[in-house]
Formats: C-alpha cells, structure tokens, sequence
C-alpha cells in the first residue's frame, strides 16, 4: 500500500513541458494574466508566456493536468492556444496577422484622413488647402467615424470585455475608454445640434470625432509596426532551421528511396553523396570523406570521417560518398537541441522583465485614476466649465499610457541579443 502511494506521489511530481502559440494578446497585462491564470491551474509547476514571441511554455504534472485542460483555461481568459506540436508554420501565421493588421489600418486610415481634413479647418492655414464645407458636417462626419469606431475599433472592444470579465484590465480597457469618450462626446453635440436644428444654422460644434478616429489609426498602425518587429526578432531561430537537410536518401528493402527528414528512423542507413548534407546524427557504416562541420564547431577545415566515425545532422560531405546509420532523429539531433536551447533562452525571463511584468498588472487602474483626476482637475480648476477641454486632457492619459512598451522592451532585447549571438556561434542557455 505504502509503495503505491509513492508510487503515485513519484508519478505527480514528474512533469512535462509543452509549448503553446498563444494568440490575442494585445499588451504585457494580458501576458501577465495568462500567467498568472495557468499557474493557478492544478498540477501547473510553473507557466512562462513571451509577449514578443506569443508563446507559453508551461511545465506540468501529466497526471493531474491535460494539455486540453491548459488550452481550455488559455481559452476561458480571452486568448487562444494552440500546442505547438499541432500549430500551423510560425511563418504563415505571421504573415496572416501582417496581412490582416495591414487591412485593418489602410481602411482606417482612408476613413479617418477626410476627419484630419476636416480638424485642420480650424486652423489659420487652411486658406491655403480649403476644407470643403461638407466635411464639417457633423452628420458626414458621424458616417465616417463610426465604421472606425466600431468596424475596426471593435477588437479593441472584445478585448476590453474579455479583460473586465476576469477582473482585471490591459491595453484594449484603456483604448475603448479613451475613444468612446471621444466618439460618444461628439455624438451627443452632433444630436444637441439637429434638435436644435443646427442644419440651418451656421454655427457647427466643435467635435471629437477625429480624435477617436486618429487614434484608432494610429494604434492599429503600431500593431501593423509590431507585428513586422515580432518577425524580424525571430530570424535566428529560422535560419538555425533552414540549416536542416529536408530529404534524406534511405536504402529499404534493398531500394534507394528519397523520403522527408522527419520520416526517417533510429537505424536507417542514410546515403550522402559528395555537396549534400547529413540528414541525422549518426555513425558511418561506409565509405570515407571530409565533412564541413563549422556550424557546430566554428572550424572552417573540414574534418575526415571514415567507418566507425560519428557525423552531425546539417554538417556538409564535401568529397566521397558516406553510408550513415542513424543513431538521433528529429528533435533528439545536435541541432534540434540547439534550436531548443535558442528558443528557451529567447523564452526566458530577466529579472527586470519580472518588475516590468509586476507593473503591468497594476498599471492600467492607475492610469484610469489619474485620467479621471486629470479630468476633474481640468473641469472644476484649471478651466472650470470647460467639458471638451477636460475630456481631451483624460483621454490623452488614457491613450499615451498603454503599457505595451513595459512587456516588449526586455523580451524584444533578449531575442535580438540571444538570436544574434547564434549566429555568431554563441549559444545561452538562460
């Protein structure tokens, strides 16, 4: 009885560790709470997720937690998660997130321009570039703001509810707050204004519309600039990748067939003919040759190899023909676990990041405090009475405020350094 029982409590301290391409994330505050949500989870050891990367790496007790049960508990937060075993080329989703981020922003932008236009109508210069009279319409000036607002702002919606609905708060809180002020404020003057028939008036309010729009604009334009800084951040892992042999020629059953790396076995007798590279790690059974190993070790002669030798996967055969067995495939070659090693490294916290990460936490109901004390300050002191005044100075708090450089600066540096480093031939394990 008393064995079992150890055997049981062995069994649940024995962990695994499963990586997961996380998406949804819009700020360091929702890596934060992703965090903090799987680390809560039964049977989590711990939970590591990289804003810059949008991934988690999660280590945990099998016996007492699924991967199904942490993709659920990454879903009921807002976000998505998929293990990365099952997730599509890193590529591909990149390039749909830029293509889709790149949408987003020319629609915007092509609305929200003819609002600019319109603002600048209160300035002395327009005399040179006149501002047509039916751009201030307030009602022209709804119709293009709204799609704006809602159509392409409405992530930023979802985002904000999903947050508030687990009690906590991120970037999106602070955009919609910021923008539906501006939106809502003008949206009340301009029906203050038709009820006072203001269409046979001369006089126009003065709205907020560009504000929202603008802003929106200009956000979206930064996560179009942000999605092209996560791709360029990850070169090192692609080109450490693009090193690997993608066929290898296989004797089976007494034939020579070519088949994809990943297909072949522990004892498969591999042919590298003079150029090609070695597919796996494994023994020559055959044949001699000169093997370039300088993407391991950095020497630029080339080392001769004969039977009985060792060979490195993604090591290049210069000369003769060489038979290998192979004695490590996929994710067990020398190369694949220096891509492991990179991609952890990349992964992995500083200290300071774990401040950074503390702050971001808390950050956003600071922020929503001190936009209303601007507001208020604004209203009753510095200029009593005046509400558009005072919204304009709390909306700038809120929007100037987002906490995303707080989450991307530390892991933006750790890639980039730690990638550059690779290339060069220096690997960090932490």
């Amino acid at each position: 009885m008393a064995t079992m029982e150890t055997e049981a409590a062995r069994e649940l301290q024995e962990t695994k560790q499963a990586q997961f391409q996380i998406t949804g994330m819009t700020c360091a505050a929702c890596a934060n709470r992703i965090e903090k949500g799987l680390s809560r989870l039964p049977g989590v050891a711990s939970a590591n997720v990289n804003l810059a990367m949008e991934t988690a790496r999660v280590e945990y007790a099998p016996t007492a937690v699924t991967v199904e049960d942490i993709v659920r508990k990454v879903e009921q937060l807002g976000y998505g998660a998929v293990p990365k075993e099952r997730r599509e080329d890193a590529k591909d989703l990149r390039r749909k997130e830029i293509r889709r981020q790149t949408v987003r922003f020319v629609i915007s932008a092509v609305l929200s321009l003819p609002l600019l236009w319109s603002m600048a109508g209160h300035f002395a210069f327009t005399s040179f570039i006149p501002v047509p009279a039916w751009l201030m319409n307030p009602w022209v000036q709804l119709a293009l703001a709204t799609p704006v607002q809602f159509a392409i702002g409405g992530p930023f919606y979802v985002g904000a509810w999903k947050a508030l609905r687990n009690r906590s708060a991120n970037m999106d809180v602070l955009v919609a707050l910021g923008t539906s002020a501006a939106y809502l404020y003008s949206l009340y003057l301009t029906l203050e204004w038709a009820a006072a028939d203001g269409a046979a008036a001369h006089h126009v309010p003065d709205l907020y519309y560009e504000t929202s729009a603008i802003l929106i604009t200009l956000i979206v334009l930064g996560k179009l600039l942000e999605a092209l800084a996560k791709g360029r951040t990850s070169e090192a892992i692609k080109t450490l990748m693009g090193l690997r042999a993608k066929t290898a020629l296989v004797i089976r059953g007494g034939e020579e067939i070519m088949i994809p790396t990943e297909e072949v076995v522990v004892g498969d007798i591999v042919l590298v003919r003079p150029g090609e590279k070695i597919p796996v790690d494994g023994e020559v059974v055959e044949g001699s040759s000169s093997v370039d190993e300088s993407m391991l070790t950095g020497e630029s002669i080339p080392v001769e190899k004969r039977a009985g030798d060792a060979v490195i996967g993604a090591t290049v055969n210069k000369h003769g023909m060489l038979k290998v067995r192979a004695a490590k495939v996929g994710k067990d070659t020398a190369l694949a676990q220096i891509i492991r090693v990179v991609e952890e490294a990349q992964g992995s916290k500083a200290p300071i990041q774990r401040v950074a990460d503390a702050i971001s936490g808390i950050f956003v109901p600071i922020v929503v405090g001190i936009a209303l004390l601007t507001f208020l300050i604004w209203f009753f002191l510095a200029a009593p009475g005046d509400f558009g005044g005072a919204l304009r100075k709390a909306i700038a708090v809120l929007v100037i405020a987002c906490p995303c450089a707080l989450g991307l600066a530390t892991p933006t540096s750790i890639m980039a350094g730690s990638g550059r480093a690779a290339e060069l031939g220096i690997l960090f394990k932490g």
